[in-house]
């Protein structure tokens, strides 16, 4: 009887260290096992059915995580790192981009290695295994818990954000986003409170102060880059992951 045949794996870290999920979750461990990306994987990205639906790459980036972990249960920032991880293990590290100048519209092909992509520098002291963060809003002086967003999560506020478009209704992607976001304002976990709060009594400078500790405090990779153009000036931009990053043309 033949051996089973083995995939090449390799271990990946989380931006989180896994210090953002319950201790009970294997995502605490802070790091994913993911293996090589196969031919099956290169089906899933080009399907034109999981394409029609926008779904090509976490289907193909599903198949590829070997930890026995809930998909949905990743912070969006970890799933960044992983998709980045991804790339490196299906298509190599090498990317190339087409960088459009804003000033002379000129066209160059800029060449990075994705190996060089380091991880956002965050107060990992803030964390203690509870996705769960105390902030007081520096205008009205309520108290609310937020959450870091997961991949769940996104998910019900893209469904919600559908749900009231095809209803015509007020399209609220800020609000919404709160909605998720905040799991309790002055000690009241429900979600009526936190509802009627969001659409009522949030103030615009509150809003925008809380959105910003919440940047600050989510674990990420940084997709700022600094590269030079042919004509020896140097840029410092965010990377752009068009289609090329998983259907790279050569």
């Amino acid at each position: 009887m033949s051996e089973k045949i083995k995939f090449p794996t390799e271990t990946v870290e989380l931006p989180s260290k896994g210090k953002v999920y319950d201790l009970m979750n294997p995502l605490s461990t802070g790091s994913i096992e993911m293996k090589y990306m196969t031919a099956r994987e290169e089906d899933i990205l080009t399907n034109a059915n999981l394409l029609r639906q926008g779904i090509a790459i976490e289907k193909m980036l599903q198949s590829m995580i070997k930890s026995p972990i809930q998909y949905e249960d990743l912070l969006l920032g970890d799933r960044n790192a992983l998709l980045v991880a991804a790339r490196i293990l299906g298509y190599g590290s090498i990317y190339t981009f087409e960088y459009v100048s804003p000033d002379t519209e000129q066209k160059e092909q800029i060449t990075i290695d994705l190996q060089d992509i380091k991880d956002k520098q965050v107060d990992y002291s803030l964390y203690n295994n509870k996705n769960e963060f105390v902030y007081e809003l520096p205008h009205s002086k309520n108290v609310v818990t937020v959450k870091l967003l997961t991949v769940g999560d996104d998910k019900k506020i893209d469904q919600e954000l559908k749900s009231m478009k095809k209803a015509n209704l007020l399209v609220g992607e800020l609000t919404t986003r709160l909605k998720q976001q905040i799991t309790s304002i002055n000690g009241d976990y429900s979600a009526k409170a936190v509802r009627e709060f969001v659409d009522n009594m949030m103030l615009a400078k509150d809003s925008s102060a809380l959105r910003t500790y919440i940047n600050k405090i989510t674990p990420d990779i940084d997709l700022t880059i600094t590269f030079k153009l042919a004509n020896g000036e140097e840029i410092t931009d965010q990377l752009p992951l068009t289609a090329d990053f998983f259907f790279p043309r050569n």
